[in-house]
């Protein structure tokens, strides 16, 4: 069966991933962002290449990992990602504080 896609071009698909790269790198260091890539890809089926394309099992992934903590770091690559984008973005991301990471993202995906 063929993977879902989505309407992400390359591009935006590895600045969605440097972003999330960045963010895990930043918060957790080197060695542990591996371990978390070594868990996604063992347990969920999603390499470091496939996040953005695989965002729900990304999420799921890094919140089985991470339990609670994981909401901070969604929420960190979420202002990340949407700096990135632009204000207009971000002031829809501020209006909506609870609105899920993965609908966040997706919502990005098809703007």
């Amino acid at each position: 069966m063929p993977a879902q896609t989505c309407t992400l071009t390359a591009k935006e698909e590895d600045k969605i991933s440097q972003v999330i790269d960045r963010v895990l790198t930043q918060v957790f260091g080197k060695e542990a962002t591996n371990l978390i890539y070594k868990y996604l890809e063992r347990n969920h089926s999603v390499r470091r290449d496939e996040i953005a394309e695989k965002i729900d099992a990304f999420a799921k992934g890094l919140e089985e990992f991470l339990s609670s903590g994981a909401y901070v770091v969604e929420r960190k690559i979420l202002e990340d990602v949407y700096s990135n984008y632009g204000s207009i973005h971000k002031l829809e991301f501020k209006s909506q504080p609870n609105c899920d990471f993965v609908n966040q993202i997706r919502t990005l995906q098809q703007a």
